[in-house]
């Protein structure tokens, strides 16, 4: 009896990891969770307080004094029995967001973290320092200045999805770019995702990132928007681990004069770009000196191509790739592209 009772169990468990009518099923080595990088501080001399913790318990003394440990950031991986490609994706996230740009899209939608794994790839989502699991840390005394909020009218055009001035409050009086890839009814859902950062905390941020880089590569960085400054910093101090990297509209990258493009040049880079570029000045000069950094990788030897979208015939994208309803056609093209650098099996 306890021998069909564990066959029964068995093939259960078989059956949840493998078995799913609905589509291609994916087979799962391992998936976990850690935190990298940061450092101990110790913290004194601040006030005491009584606080109730919980409703209807007695007070308790507050004490925030003591030793923390702060500054580090989250990951998660989901591991394949059988990978198809050579090196895993680190999927980096942009500014007052956190590694969901990457998870199930706003609108209910799978997104690229789901898109890479049935393509073949381990996969893993992080959220930087002060972002989602990573956690905050005290300010001024850690963090050196207070976090700042992006409101829903702010992602609505810096993010291309409407023109300037075409928010409002009430969705029903939103104007949307003509042709939007962006589920634009799935909008206020996206705007839970808003997280709030902090203008003073990238040192820590890049620390975190390349021990990031250090723990988990050889690996290929995909990242987006605010996360590109790190990640060709990361590539700079880890050129051998980065085999790969993938700048999705990234508006944010060193100064080019004085990048050693020399030693980055056998880490092959492309840079992925929406539509409606043209229409906000803000990204004219963004796309602007993007482009002067790649020229500047190509002229040192090295490789870097770009994807414009609307140049191939793929229109109506927002900054969000990502969570755009062709975002399974834009992740493809990655995956061609990565196939093409020998990054699959």
């Amino acid at each position: 009896m306890a021998r069909n009772i564990l066959r029964v169990a068995a093939a259960l468990a078989l059956t949840t990891l493998v078995g799913c009518a609905s589509g291609p099923s994916l087979q799962v080595a391992e998936m976990g969770s850690f935190h990298v990088g940061g450092r101990a501080v110790t913290l004194a001399g601040l006030p005491q307080r009584e606080l109730v913790f919980t409703p209807g318990a007695p007070p308790l003394k507050l004490d925030p004094n003591g030793d923390f440990e702060v500054e580090a950031l989250y990951a998660r991986y989901t591991r394949l029995c059988k990978p198809k490609a050579r090196y895993p994706p680190l999927l980096w996230h942009g500014g007052g967001l956190a590694g969901t740009t990457f998870e199930t899209k706003p609108d209910g939608q799978p997104g690229w973290e789901n898109f890479f794994l049935r393509a073949g790839y381990d996969v893993y989502v992080s959220d930087a320092v002060e972002r989602g699991r990573a956690s905050w840390a005290r300010y001024p005394e850690i963090f050196k200045s207070e976090p700042f909020f992006r409101p829903k009218k702010e992602a609505w055009e810096l993010f291309r999805i409407g023109d300037t001035d075409s928010y409002a409050t009430d969705p029903a009086k939103r104007r949307a770019l003509p042709g939007t890839q962006f589920p634009v009814t799935a909008f206020d859902q996206f705007a839970k995702q808003a997280i709030p950062r902090w203008g003073t905390n990238d040192a820590a941020t890049q620390a975190a990132y390349d021990a990031y880089v250090d723990k988990v590569c050889p690996c290929v960085i995909v990242v987006h928007s605010q996360g590109g400054n790190f990640a060709f910093n990361s590539a700079l101090k880890y050129p051998q681990k980065v085999k790969a990297l993938v700048a999705v509209e990234t508006s944010g990258s060193p100064n080019a004069d004085t990048y050693d493009f020399a030693r980055v040049k056998g880490v092959p880079m492309l840079w992925v770009w929406g539509d409606n570029l043209g229409k906000f000045a803000f990204w004219e000069r963004i796309a602007a000196q993007q482009e002067q950094f790649r020229d500047s990788l190509v002229r040192a030897g090295g490789k870097g191509e770009r994807i414009v979208l609307p140049e191939i015939g793929i229109t109506g994208n927002s900054h969000m790739l990502m969570m755009d309803r062709n975002s399974d056609q834009i992740a493809a093209l990655i995956d061609q592209w990565l196939a093409r650098q020998g990054l699959k099996n």
